[in-house]
């Protein structure tokens, strides 16, 4: 169970027994897997995608990134891994699919920001 021992106590407190806790840690284990699964289709299916990410060398509103591709790994409720472009690569600690098509993960160091990726400038403006 990946919920540390101040939340199990929480929520035992609010009610939870012990296999309670254990559903709602595999939903979120799964729940994670699913994302990690739509993000990398995401990253997979687009040859180029633009994002919002401030970036010193660019002064285009939406960068345009040709994308290598996006590994991400596992462990109960994190993910990480790296995303890789055709000269550049970032640390990737989180991410999420939109509701709007995009997707947008949270970069870790050079970049230290949670950025959105689409298919389209439309998508982001």
């Amino acid at each position: 169970m990946h919920f540390d021992q101040r939340t199990q106590r929480a929520l035992r407190e609010v009610g939870l027994e012990t296999n309670e806790l254990r559903a709602a840690s595999e939903a979120v284990v799964e729940a994670v897997e699913e994302d990690v699964t739509a993000l990398e289709a995401f990253f997979d299916a687009h040859e180029t995608v633009y994002s919002d990410m401030e970036m010193a060398h660019s002064s285009a509103d939406y960068p345009e990134h040709t994308v290598e591709g996006l590994d991400l790994t596992t462990h109960a409720d994190e993910m990480r891994g790296w995303l890789r472009f055709d000269s550049w690569g970032v640390y990737v600690e989180d991410g999420r699919v939109l509701s709007d098509g995009s997707v947008e993960l949270t970069l870790g160091p050079t970049i230290h920001d949670r950025v959105r990726f689409a298919p389209d400038c439309e998508t982001l403006r």
